[in-house]
Order: C-alpha cells, then structure tokens, then sequence
C-alpha cells in the first residue's frame, strides 16, 4: 500500500476498489456507421451512450460479452477503453501522411490512426513480439485496415528504417495501473517504474530521430506514475529539440509540474493527466509534442 500512498503525495486520494471504469467502445466507421451500428447493438439490448470527448467512442452496458457479437468479428467496432482512444485523436493523423506506430500490437490505436486516415496514406507499424503481430494482423483484417505495413522490429531502432515521419504514436510499454492489472499494489515497487522509463527514454530518442522537423509526436502510457510521465517527457524536453503542445483535450487534468517536492518545468502543465476517480476512465497520460524546425 506505500504506493496507493504517493498518489496523495501527488494531491489525490482515493481508495482504488472504490474507482468504476467505464467499459468502452470504438465504431469502426471504415465499415459501418455510428448510427446503423447503434441500432443494432441496441436491439440486441445493450444500452449506449456516446461519450463526449471521444470522436467516434461510447460507453457500453451489456448482459453478454461484446466480443463474441456478429459485428464485433466482422469489425464493425473495437473493444477499448475511452482514454485509449484519445492519443490518436491528439495525433489527428491526415490522409497522405506517413505516420509511424511504434508499439502497434494488438491493434487498437493502429486500427484507429486507419480509420482516421480513411485509409489512405501509410502507417508503418512495429511490434518486437512475433505472437503479438499475429493479433494486430488479425485486427487489421477483421477492421478492413488497408493502409498498413506491420513489422517485426524493436522500435528502439526504428530510424534503421531510414524513413522520416510526419507523425509519430507512442503508446509506450509502461507499468500500467491498479485498473488494469490485478494485485498491482502487491507487484509493482518504485524501482520497477524507473526501470520502464530507461525504455521509455531509448523509445522517444529513436522517435526523434524517425519525426521530420515540424513532425508532431504523441507520448502515451496506461500508467500514473510520473517517473514514467513527466519526469520522463521532461527529460525529453531538456535533451532534445522538442517543444509541448494543447492536446486539444477538455477532459483530464493539467499534468504534474511539481513532484514529490520538485519542481518541472511549466509547459508539463500542457500535458494530459487521467485520474479514474474522476474520469471513469483507465488511468492515463497523454503528452503531444513538436520536433522544433532547424
């Protein structure tokens, strides 16, 4: 329980058995329009309700489970909670783009950056993990997603590549958070968020070098600690050409920019916070950021 206690540290207090998320979904209008899907996920009698900050998302309550519907295996939506949904919605990637994904499987936001391309232009996916490209493969086929090209590559050498990007999605590997994982209190320890941040740092160095100057770069992660958020986009910030940015976002909180008695640097403060208590959402963090021009 030491570290439910640092979140009050932080100027939150809450009792994690007490905090509800919210189960979420994406229409996938690649194949079907939020409308038409609506009715008939509504005659099968689950109850929907759009949620106000995510193009395209809506809570969901349902007596069976919605990933074993008809429209769910002809793609028609995705199963993902409504913060996940919204660091392709900061990304706003354009048709024409080339964006790179750099931890693509299973496929949730990859699928997401598709269909807010329409398809076109091209997004090069990367995933290390072989077992894991077969489910982003499998949600690309079953989401229609044609605009890809996925990889078996360790993203921290994703400039091998030799590409320049005009965006780039970092949904970083991260330690995730007591939503998401079971007994987290009892497994995670302090040092273990450091250890995820050292990869998080060699995952945004290489993503600096794949961004084109001007190129938008949005860093994510499931956590809350912020060894893995603001100290680590601070870093960023201070060692590279990068400047912060709006996400554009009404919900969440302002980022951190003070922690644990240290002060950060006051454009933290443009970065996105998601506590569950207050959002219904996963615990989250979003950060957008632009490759200064020469």
């Amino acid at each position: 329980m030491q570290l439910l206690k640092r979140y009050s540290l932080l100027g939150e207090k809450f009792v994690p058995g007490e905090v509800v998320v919210r189960d979420a979904l994406r229409v996938n209008t690649l194949k079907i329009k939020e409308e038409e899907l609506v009715k008939r996920l509504e005659k099968k009698g689950v109850s929907l309700e759009k949620i106000g900050f995510a193009r395209h998302g809506y809570y969901y309550n349902a007596s069976f489970s919605l990933g074993a519907t008809p429209e769910y295996l002809q793609g028609f939506y995705y199963l993902q909670d409504a913060a996940s949904q919204l660091p392709v919605q900061v990304l706003n990637p354009g048709q024409g783009e080339l964006v790179l994904d750099m931890a693509a499987s299973p496929g949730g936001k990859t699928t997401q950056l598709a269909q807010w391309m329409s398809n076109e232009g091209v997004i090069v996916a990367l995933d290390s993990n072989g077992a894991r490209l077969d489910a982003l493969a499998n949600n690309l086929e079953r989401l229609s997603v044609k605009n890809v090209l996925a990889y078996k590559k360790d993203s921290r050498f994703a400039f091998d590549l030799g590409l320049s990007f005009d965006k780039v999605l970092l949904d970083a590997p991260c330690s995730g958070n007591f939503c998401v994982e079971k007994d987290f209190f009892k497994k995670r320890s302090a040092e273990d968020f450091k250890d995820k941040a050292r990869v998080q740092k060699e995952l945004l160095k290489a993503a600096f070098k794949c961004l084109k100057p001007g190129g938008v770069l949005v860093y994510s992660t499931c956590s809350l600690e912020p060894e893995e958020n603001e100290l680590v986009v601070q870093w960023f910030l201070e060692n590279f050409e990068v400047s912060l940015a709006d996400t554009g976002l009404e919900v969440g909180d302002e980022g951190l920019t003070r922690v644990f008695g240290k002060e950060l640097v006051g454009s933290l403060s443009l970065t996105k916070r998601f506590w569950p208590h207050k959002t219904g959402t996963e615990g989250f963090f979003i950060a957008k950021l632009i490759k200064n021009k020469d």
